[in-house]
């Protein structure tokens, strides 16, 4: 398409070359009066026809190619590929205009795909920041609120000042963890903290977190099994203490998230998936909207905030739980339906 639009240019170009070398052919022919002149018209006339023809053609293609070279260059080097090749020249035959033109669009198109991501992190950015303050100062105004009545004469007061330091006592020990579990978080997004990676028998492990469990699930009437046919050992190679990490957090959130009934269970499911396996984690209890579930693994995210604060923790296990699975390069999901319980999968590399 370009390189037609050059040739009507020089065309253009050299009939109106060719035509006033005709007219200034004819002016000597009046001055002159001699009918050789009038012989070398038609040769005129061809001759800078096509001399002018072939040299604009050739100018306008090279200057076309030379502005098209530097805007083509341009985004190139915007480019963060690096599988990308600059070329060293542009095929003038070739569909030009039209490629960079594609280009420009697959650029732009790539960019707003990484000013949306940006205005995205922003916005979880500012929810995060916004989370951690009110998170952090929930429990630091309790603990203002026992300090004063008791600096105002309830230290004196035998009924009040050993429950008061006592509740003192236990908002500093949520803010402690709230900084530990996002001092973890840290460190498994940028790497610090590494795995230490071993082969062990996870069937045993999840055995153990039960055990661990068992007052806390009593308490909440929750039967805590695990479901496995086979009686040999599932062993998977994982770094044993975040796995247990997992397990523990898996657990006690479907404890806390039980129904009130007494009818709770949590079942722990193993499945051979040839190079690894997967480990399910299922409830029966009040489940979680469908709108709710990709927003599961955020920081500080809670599906019911009032409950989730009254059973306790940070807000932030499932985000660990992901990271620490992630740092294992496998994966995580979470599939639930309200009022029906929530099954929860992790991959392991199988030993």
């Amino acid at each position: 398409m370009q390189k037609n639009s050059l040739k009507r240019v020089a065309l253009n170009t050299a009939l109106a070359s060719a035509c006033l070398s005709i007219i200034c052919a004819a002016l000597l022919f009046v001055l002159f009066s001699k009918i050789q002149i009038l012989l070398i018209f038609p040769t005129l006339f061809i001759s800078i026809f096509l001399i002018t023809y072939l040299i604009f053609t050739k100018a306008l293609e090279k200057h076309v190619q030379d502005k098209v070279r530097i805007i083509y260059k341009t985004i190139k080097s915007f480019k963060s590929s690096t599988s990308d090749k600059r070329p060293n020249s542009i095929d003038p035959s070739s569909n030009v205009l039209e490629t960079v033109n594609q280009e420009v669009i697959n650029w732009a198109k790539s960019k707003k795909k990484e000013i949306d991501q940006l205005h995205l992190n922003a916005k979880y950015r500012r929810e995060f920041l916004a989370d951690v303050s009110h998170e952090i100062k929930t429990p630091l105004f309790s603990i203002e609120g026992y300090l004063h009545t008791l600096i105002d004469g309830g230290i004196d007061d035998p009924k009040i000042n050993k429950e008061y330091l006592i509740k003192a006592s236990r908002n500093i020990d949520r803010i402690s963890s709230m900084i530990e579990d996002l001092e973890t978080i840290s460190q498994l997004e940028s790497g610090e903290r590494t795995l230490n990676s071993q082969d062990f028998d996870i069937k045993e492990l999840t055995q153990e977190v039960f055990e661990e469990q068992e007052i806390f699930a009593d308490a909440n009437d929750i039967s805590l099994v695990i479901k496995d046919d086979s009686k040999k050992p599932i062993i998977v190679n994982a770094d044993r203490q975040r796995i247990r990490q997992v397990i523990t957090n898996l657990i006690s959130n479907s404890i806390k998230y039980s129904k009130e009934d007494g009818s709770g269970n949590t079942t722990v499911k193993f499945f051979d998936m040839e190079d690894n396996i997967l480990v399910e984690v299922t409830d029966n209890g009040i489940g979680i909207a469908e709108k709710d579930l990709p927003r599961l693994f955020e920081r500080f995210f809670r599906v019911d905030k009032s409950r989730s604060r009254i059973k306790g923790g940070t807000g932030l296990g499932l985000s660990i739980v992901k990271h620490i699975i992630e740092a294992h390069d496998q994966s995580i999901n979470v599939r639930s339906t309200v009022d029906i319980g929530t099954t929860f999968g992790f991959t392991l590399k199988k030993a």
